[in-house]
């Protein structure tokens, strides 16, 4: 049923592309950057209400923290898509136990923020934003949460940022677009012209945005964890980062998926931030 839906969206709007061609690029980049789903169900909000709530914002739009205190160093956790803070519920419970403070934000368009579109740009301006306010020395991103936070690392060179955990998280944008292309199966045309779009709103082309080449300017320690039989965000993206993150360790896992929410990733975790 999903794919007959995919098929029946990308043969419409390559119908559009025929004649309105950057109509049919931004109702492409619509579909792309807006989630489906992300905010927080009751039995999630009931945990992210036990934390100190504070919304910050960026450019207008709102972004919700939560912070949970500790004594030890400041841990600043980034969510993936379609998700919310309260995907680190485990994560979050152990650290505490384990006396490291916590923040965790909410990415734009998703849990309690703002926005109604999704970008890593974005969420990257939201995670300086944060990190602003905070400080943390550790940072954890998930799948594209670790792409924002290595963009962001990237640009501001963040002193107090002393240590990042990068999850699951995409190499190359030109990857992950091309498989939402061929997933809505979009035209060569609609594809030229989403590109383009991409350009016009962001100020370069897809193949800018890499998470690898952001990475080996980074001098933050880093541990890259990502599974091998991952199927959503090729394990071949972990060696691309690897390669140029020279002050980084890759972790590789079998059999976790994307999410990676085991005990022994959690405890790769605190290995990693304890020594």
């Amino acid at each position: 049923m999903k794919t007959i839906l995919q098929k029946t969206i990308g043969f419409f709007i390559n119908s559009i592309g025929m004649f309105f061609p950057k109509l049919a690029a931004r109702m492409a980049l619509f579909l792309f950057t807006k989630p489906l789903k992300g905010r927080p169900d009751e039995k999630q909000s009931d945990f992210l209400d036990t934390a100190f709530r504070e919304e910050l914002s960026f450019n207008n739009m709102p972004i919700m923290t939560y912070r949970w205190l500790g004594k030890k160093q400041t841990v600043l956790l980034a969510h993936g898509w379609e998700s919310n803070s309260a995907r680190w519920k485990e994560l979050i419970t152990n650290l505490k136990q384990k006396g490291f403070g916590v923040v965790a934000l909410d990415a734009p368009a998703h849990g309690r923020s703002g926005s109604n579109r999704f970008n890593a740009i974005m969420y990257s301006e939201f995670i300086k934003v944060v990190s602003d306010r905070f400080e943390p020395n550790i940072i954890i991103g998930h799948s594209v949460g670790g792409m924002a936070s290595a963009y962001f690392q990237y640009k501001y060179q963040k002193e107090h940022v002393q240590k990042m955990i990068l999850l699951g998280a995409p190499s190359e944008f030109t990857d992950v677009l091309k498989r939402y292309t061929n997933m809505l199966g979009y035209s060569k045309r609609v594809k030229k012209h989403l590109n383009s779009m991409i350009k016009e709103r962001f100020g370069d082309y897809p193949e800018a945005f890499s998470t690898a080449t952001y990475s080996e300017h980074i001098t933050s320690k880093g541990l890259i964890i990502h599974d091998k039989k991952d199927n959503i965000i090729p394990y071949n993206d972990a060696l691309l980062i690897k390669t140029k993150y020279k002050n980084s360790m890759l972790v590789s896992t079998e059999g976790y998926g994307h999410s990676l929410a085991t005990e022994e990733v959690s405890n790769y975790i605190y290995d990693f931030i304890d020594n």
